[in-house]
């Protein structure tokens, strides 16, 4: 099994541009699967994107597990999809992570609002090092990164090398345009968060995510303000 230990360039390059060359999102969740079981960890935010990768993932291992980074800021539709997901897909394994500290104890011992005042070290808190501690338990997980999103994301393969969790990262979307994902979510009439009708395409906490207005970047709604475009998840 390939770890993150034992990869190296050349494994992943031959992955990449041999075994999965050609491939399509499917092949990629059929790969991951067929891989590492029960040992895959999907890691899902429950955007668009996320919608489409858990009709996929269901397709491929119905009792598969799903962590979602619940920060206790994100918007009440947010909450109300996973429950429409959980209800659509009553196989998987959602787990909601929890952030160690309660928004209350997090104001005492941080300060009041520090999404605004350190917003690296909010997302240090409540996203970083609950995905941390669950990662610790798997030997790789999937995201939704497509390499159109933003610039640094373009490099983005199917199979990386994950410095930053020490694990193995699949990211099988990594050539679909927004266009595709929405093409696939109204197709198969999967539900999803009707912020994104509201010019959200990027949604994560309430107090960090924007509209964006039309020919912006998908993620500039994110941070806006901040000099900040990922929550450290990615980098």
């Amino acid at each position: 099994m390939l770890t993150y230990k034992t990869a190296d360039d050349h494994q992943l390059t031959e992955i990449n541009e041999s075994e999965l060359a050609r491939k399509d999102a499917l092949d990629v969740i059929r790969w991951g699967y067929k891989q590492y079981g029960d040992d895959l960890v999907y890691a899902c935010s429950f955007g668009a994107e996320g919608i489409v990768l858990i009709d996929l993932i269901s397709k491929i291992k119905a009792d598969a597990d799903i962590v979602f980074l619940d920060t206790d800021f994100h918007f009440k539709e947010t909450y109300e999809l996973i429950e429409k997901v959980k209800q659509k897909y009553p196989e998987l394994n959602i787990t909601m992570l929890k952030p160690d500290l309660t928004p209350e104890d997090q104001a005492e011992k941080e300060g009041d609002r520090l999404w605004e005042s350190n917003p690296d070290r909010c997302c240090q808190l409540r996203k970083l090092n609950p995905l941390e501690n669950t990662l610790n338990k798997y030997s790789a997980w999937m995201s939704g990164l497509r390499r159109e999103q933003s610039p640094t994301r373009k490099n983005t393969q199917f199979v990386n090398k994950d410095q930053r969790f020490s694990s193995i990262k699949i990211c099988p979307l990594i050539h679909w345009t927004w266009d595709d994902v929405w093409m696939y979510i109204n197709t198969f009439e999967l539900p999803y968060n009707p912020l994104h009708d509201q010019n959200y395409p990027s949604i994560g906490c309430m107090q960090c995510t924007n509209a964006v207005l039309e020919g912006e970047d998908l993620r500039s709604g994110r941070w806006a303000g901040q000099g900040k475009t990922e929550c450290g998840l990615h980098k």
